[in-house]
């Protein structure tokens, strides 16, 4: 998959990289909040610990993590809104 690809596959991208947890969950959040349901986010993040707090809130949310991509520099996780 490149990054082409799955930027195509993403209504919104919010790049965090540089960001500290937990400032890259809270743009998503604040991201996810401006999209209607079944939109689909992509947050970049070099903060390894952004995929399991990812994963934990939209756990607790409702939103479903649909992908989780290392891409060498940063990972790329796309949140769907339900």
């Amino acid at each position: 998959m490149t990054t082409e690809q799955t930027n195509a596959e993403a209504d919104q991208i919010v790049d965090a990289r540089g960001s500290t947890c937990p400032g890259p969950l809270m743009d998503l959040i604040g991201a996810l909040r401006g999209v209607d349901a079944g939109a689909v986010v992509a947050l970049l993040s070099d903060n390894e610990n952004s995929t399991t707090e990812v994963q934990e809130w939209a756990d607790e949310a409702g939103n479903e993590v649909t992908d989780i991509v290392d891409e060498g520099t940063h990972y790329r996780i796309h949140v769907e809104k339900r």
